[in-house]
């Protein structure tokens, strides 16, 4: 007889508490508004498209064909708000606006990345939160983003 039949919990225990790594993200501030920050770059490359914009920083973009029941505002808003994105998009540096738009917009995956930049798949998941962080921080500026929504 196996002794996990016999034993109903099995309680492991450390002298002491593991330490996190010293460069490890914290828990708190906006890394955990990543995925919002993913879904805003998304509307935003649907509604460039929509408006016949083709965005500034990657002409060679092709979308997905997508349904949706969504209607947009009217045309005003989504005009200002493919500007104001736009804005926000320049102020990050070069290699960090290229792991948003290869991963966020143009859907490729880290190991796909990777390969393209000749870097380590760690380094640019790493590269790619913070540049993600620093986006969610600039969309908060802009209240492009909400929070508590």
């Amino acid at each position: 007889m196996s002794a996990a039949l016999t034993l109903p919990y099995v309680w492991a225990t450390v002298a002491e508490p593991p330490q996190p790594a010293p460069d490890a993200e914290p828990k708190n501030g906006v890394v955990f508004y990543r995925k919002r920050t993913e879904n805003l770059l998304q509307r935003y490359l649907r509604a460039s498209m929509a408006v016949g914009r083709v965005p500034v920083f990657a002409p060679e973009v092709s979308q997905r064909g997508r349904a949706t029941n969504s209607r947009m505002k009217n045309f005003e808003d989504v005009v200002i708000f493919t500007i104001d994105v736009e804005k926000c998009l320049k102020r990050l540096d070069a290699e960090a606006l290229q792991l948003v738009v290869k991963i966020a917009l143009q859907e490729y995956v880290y190991l796909e990345v990777a390969t393209q930049l000749g870097q380590d798949v760690r380094t640019i998941v790493r590269n790619y939160g913070k540049a993600l962080d620093r986006l969610t921080v600039e969309f908060l500026h802009k209240k492009l983003l909400d929070l508590e929504g």
